[in-house]
C-alpha cells in the first residue's frame, strides 16, 4: 500500500461566464492522498465551450 498517491477525478460542474453566463462543464481536480484521506487539491482546470483547457481561477464556480 502507497502512503501517498494522486488521483485525477472529473465532475460535470455549473460555472458562471460573464460572456455567455452559466454553463455546464467538466472540471478536473487533482488531488493528493495520504493513507486514503485527500489532503490538498493540487491543481483543478476545466474545458471551455471552445475546447479549450483553462485554469479554474479564470471563473466563478458554483458549489
Amino acid at each position: 500500500m502507497k502512503i501517498i498517491k494522486v488521483k485525477r477525478i472529473t465532475k460535470q460542474e455549473k460555472y458562471y461566464s460573464s460572456a455567455m453566463g452559466i454553463l455546464n462543464s467538466k472540471v478536473t481536480y487533482i488531488k493528493k492522498y495520504v493513507l486514503g484521506f485527500p489532503t490538498k487539491t493540487l491543481y483543478k482546470y476545466r474545458e471551455t465551450y471552445y475546447g479549450e483547457v483553462k485554469d479554474c481561477e479564470d471563473c466563478n464556480l458554483f458549489i
